[in-house]
This record gives structure tokens, sequence and C-alpha cells, in this order.
């Protein structure tokens, strides 16, 4: 039985002749979380952007189960309610409170009624931690409390993949492990996700497959455990050497235990 949820097949894309995706291919099976990881400016975030919809790919395919997901235009946002995404600048809208941010997607898009919503809504934010956050202003949120709440309304539309594209850059240190310990738990709970970070602990604690991408192209894909502790390829080698990082698995550091 063939299980794959997202198919990305030779794809191509530049801006202003500079090739940020040159022949990139890729798979991803129900209940994977594939972790995208490389330097800045190798088109990692160019990557989900193009999954989503949010950029149009030069040549190439991307399916969504044996959906053909890329060139489509006319009924794009049905295809994105199938594909969430979740930003590092969380995009709440800063005049509603974190209801109405949590309410506006599954209401207009899905048509599923205001009360159904909501409580599903304060069943996910007390997961998170966030509850009695739920009639506040965003503004009266940390960072890492706005990211958590961009997490739950992504989660609302129900989304056969969630793409998080570099989630915890715009937050402080004290605040990442909050964010990343949600992301921790969807994952226990089987939510298929594609992940750019620059977070390699959380990338080796969260990944089912770490994929290395350099130049906008694949050098290095596999295991975490073995990308992380024995990489294959030089560039891999000299980029996990430019982190502050112990390349010695911590044995507590697994989808049960993510700590500071």
């Amino acid at each position: 039985m063939n299980d794959t949820i997202l198919h990305v097949q030779d794809i191509y894309k530049s801006f202003d002749g500079n090739g940020v995706l040159r022949g990139v291919s890729m798979e991803i099976r129900e209940g994977e979380v594939v972790v995208i990881v490389g330097p800045s400016g190798c088109g990692k975030s160019t990557l989900l952007r193009c999954i989503n919809g949010l950029e149009v790919i030069d040549s190439g395919s991307i399916y969504l189960r044996d959906e053909k997901i890329s060139g489509r235009t006319k009924d794009l946002h049905l295809v994105r309610q199938k594909i969430g995404m979740v930003f590092q600048s969380y995009d709440l809208f800063p005049h509603m409170k974190v209801m109405d941010n949590l309410l506006l997607g599954p209401t207009k898009a899905l048509n599923k009624s205001k009360t159904e919503v909501e409580k599903e809504a304060l069943e996910m934010l007390e997961r998170v931690g966030l509850k009695e956050k739920a009639y506040a202003l965003p503004r009266t949120l940390s960072g890492g409390q706005k990211q958590r709440v961009a997490l739950v309304r992504a989660m609302l539309m129900r989304p056969e993949i969630l793409l998080l594209d570099e989630i915890t850059a715009a937050l402080d240190p004290e605040m990442v492990s909050e964010v990343l310990n949600v992301v921790i738990d969807l994952a226990r709970g089987g939510m298929t996700m594609a992940i750019v970070t620059h977070e390699m602990r959380f990338a080796e604690a969260v990944a089912d497959r770490v994929v290395f991408l350099e130049d906008g192209m694949i050098m290095e894909e596999g295991k975490p455990e073995e990308f992380f502790s024995a990489p294959k390829t030089q560039r891999a080698q000299h980029f996990l050497q430019s982190f502050t990082y112990a390349s010695k698995r911590d044995k507590k550091s697994d989808k049960n235990n993510f700590e500071d």
C-alpha cells in the first residue's frame, strides 16, 4: 500500500535568473516528520513555499497523494486547506482576539459552525497551555505564545501535512523550547510534517528523516542518528561543525523529551 502523502518530482525554481531550487525530488510518507536543514540561502524556505503554492515552480511536479497540485490556480485555496503552513512571523490579526483568529479559517473556508470550532479550539489551546489566553488580544502574548496559537490555528484546518518554516527564528532563546515541545507532541500524535529549522538539537529529536539541502539541491538525506553522528558528505560534515553541537547523540534527547 502506498502511504506517500507528498511527492516532489524534479522541481526547479529561479528568481531573476538565479536558480534557487535545481532538480529537487523527495517524498514524505504519512505520519513521517522530515526535517530540512542547510545553510542560509540554500532554498529551504522556497521549497516549502513551492509545496504550498505560494511560489510557482518553473518546472517539475508536486503531488499530494495522487493529485497533482503544482500549476493549479483556480482552486489553489482548496489545496492549501490540505497543506497547513506556519511561518516565523505568526501572522495573527492584532485587532482580533485569539479565539477570533482561530475561528476565522474553519468557519469561512471549511463552513464549520462557530460552536464546533470554538469547542475544538479550546481543547487544543489547553493542550498547548494557552486556554486562559483564548479571549486575549495577541499584543498581550509573548512570542512563544503567539507561535503556539499559530500552530493551533493551522491544526484546526485539519491539514494532511503541516509545513513549518523556521518557526523559532523570531523567538528569544527562552521561548524556543515551549514551541518546539508542541511540535514534538504533534509528531508523537502522528502528524505528517516537513520542517525547516536551524535548531539542530531539535531536528535530531523530532525527525524521522533529515534532508540536507545546499545550493538548491539535496546533497544528503538519512535517519537523524546517521546524519548527525556520521554525515556522508564533506559538505554536511562542515555544515554541522559550524554549530555548537555535540555529535554524539544525547540519549535523553528524543521525541519524549526536549529540554534546553
